[in-house]
């Protein structure tokens, strides 16, 4: 007998369920902030780590491209993580948890911006980066999961997705930044 048989109706389940139980108002809110941000031509940065540094690059590489060919303006978005060689040298020269706050020193302005994204909202370089964000005037919008972690209690806003489970929580991560993209694109 196959034990695979069943897998994929369990997962998808799951992440039924989850979506379900999402709090639509704060997904609204999320994509006002970023909208707003982007009306107002500001930088909207975004930061992660492991699979959370891809839905970072996937944010900016969507909306960039994306939200600028159907409407003509602008996106300012940029992500403190498509440049391995300046996060090599900042892990190698000062410290891994210094990594994204020692980037923000250099291009953040205020009333930028700052997406953070962690599955489990307790990854040190970024509640560093976003503590020094707060301290610049910046915006800071936290995307996490499990129950938020130091993330969810320091963004002056967050989306958080309420499960123990990093893939059900990083699936809802990425259809965040593709609801964005299309509400920006004005698809709907």
């Amino acid at each position: 007998m196959n034990t695979y048989i069943g897998s994929a109706a369990n997962y998808l389940d799951r992440l039924s369920k989850v979506l379900s139980g999402l709090d639509l108002q704060q997904i609204d809110q999320a994509i006002a902030i970023i909208a707003n941000a982007w009306q107002n031509e500001r930088q909207i940065i975004t930061l992660g780590n492991g699979g959370s540094s891809l839905t970072a690059l996937h944010y900016i590489n969507d909306w960039n491209k994306s939200i600028y060919l159907a409407t003509g303006k602008p996106f300012r978005g940029r992500s403190l993580i498509d440049n391995i060689g300046l996060i090599m040298a900042y892990a190698n020269d000062v410290s891994f948890q210094d990594v994204f706050v020692e980037q923000l020193k250099n291009i953040l302005q205020p009333r930028d911006l700052v997406i953070a994204i962690s599955g489990s909202g307790n990854s040190e370089n970024v509640i560093r980066a976003v503590n020094y964000a707060n301290e610049q005037d910046a915006i800071t919008l936290g995307i996490c999961g499990y129950n938020g972690g130091k993330l969810k209690q320091i963004t002056q806003h967050y989306l958080w997705v309420n499960v123990n489970d990093m893939q059900l929580s990083e699936d809802i991560h990425s259809i965040f930044g593709h609801i964005v993209m299309q509400k920006l694109c004005g698809y709907f």
